[in-house]
């Protein structure tokens, strides 16, 4: 149990960096028409791209059930990719985005970084200059407050201003920001 309860734990470390990979390099570049109904307001529960959730989600479906019909360890990957889908669901879905009732934002500690450093994602409109593409890393708000700023010098005022622009408050109601 122990062996199978690590595999859980690695897939989520796992699921976090493809997750990096996938959302600059995919979200941010090929499946940007799935991706940028995430970066405009929202209007209702869902957006388009909730349909990465449900790809993956499918994927590990399909891992659980071949692990329980004897191809082990698959169901424990799958598990893991679960957890890591709760864990998304939960810090990006729920503190970030506050998709769902429950209100909080964080004034201190990791919580705080991780809500800073994707609020800081979101200061860019486009697909190109974002920074911090992970879902529960986030890096030092200091270092990318920095990469904003070399990445937009010289850009259009609307690009310079998330450079430096930092909110604590939580996006307006119905906003995918």
């Amino acid at each position: 149990m122990l062996f199978n309860a690590l595999i859980v734990v690695v897939t989520v470390i796992g699921m976090e960096l493809f997750s990096i990979f996938a959302h600059k390099y995919v979200m941010h570049g090929f499946g940007w028409g799935w991706h940028k109904s995430h970066h405009e307001p929202r209007t209702g529960w869902f957006e388009k791209n909730d349909l990465y959730a449900v790809f993956f989600a499918g994927i590990a479906i399909a891992l659980i059930y071949a692990g329980t019909r004897g191809y082990h360890p698959l169901e424990w990957i799958g598990a893991g990719m679960t957890a890591y889908g709760f864990l998304y669901f939960v810090a990006h879905d729920g503190l970030v985005h506050q998709r769902w009732p429950f209100k909080y934002v964080p004034r201190r500690g990791y919580l705080k970084r991780l809500y800073q450093a994707h609020r800081m994602h979101h200061a860019v409109h486009g697909k190109e200059g974002a920074v911090s593409f992970g879902f529960l890393y986030a890096p030092p708000v200091d270092r990318l407050k920095r990469q904003l700023h070399a990445l937009h010098q010289g850009r259009p005022q609307r690009h310079a201003a998330a450079a430096t622009t930092l909110r604590d408050e939580p996006p307006a109601a119905g906003k995918g920001a």
